[in-house]
């Protein structure tokens, strides 16, 4: 990540509040990101960032999933990227960075 990415980023970090409480279309808009649906069948998949050369985040998601888990995970993912502080999801979730 570059000093100009860096300073993007933080410029656009949610806080926890608006993270958890912001309508799930502002916060994408509001971070730069956007839903994709993912190939990935696997059921342990609750979906991956991956950040463009030119900033933008999409959120890699698998379709077929509840609107409430498909929400949860976005947002857990969204304060993954932005290192904001939550609380960790409980087992099986784990989150890996590449």
């Amino acid at each position: 990540m570059t000093l100009t990415q860096s300073r993007a980023a933080a410029q656009r970090k949610p806080s926890p509040d608006r993270l958890l409480d912001a309508p799930l279309g502002d916060l994408l808009a509001e971070t730069g990101a956007e839903v994709i649906d993912s190939t990935i069948a696997d059921a342990g998949f609750f979906g991956a960032v991956v950040q463009r050369k030119n900033g933008q985040l999409l959120l890699a998601m698998p379709t077929g999933r509840s609107e409430l888990e498909h929400d949860t995970m976005a947002r857990y993912l969204l304060a993954q990227v932005f290192d904001v502080d939550l609380p960790k999801l409980p087992a099986p979730f784990e989150t890996t960075e590449l």
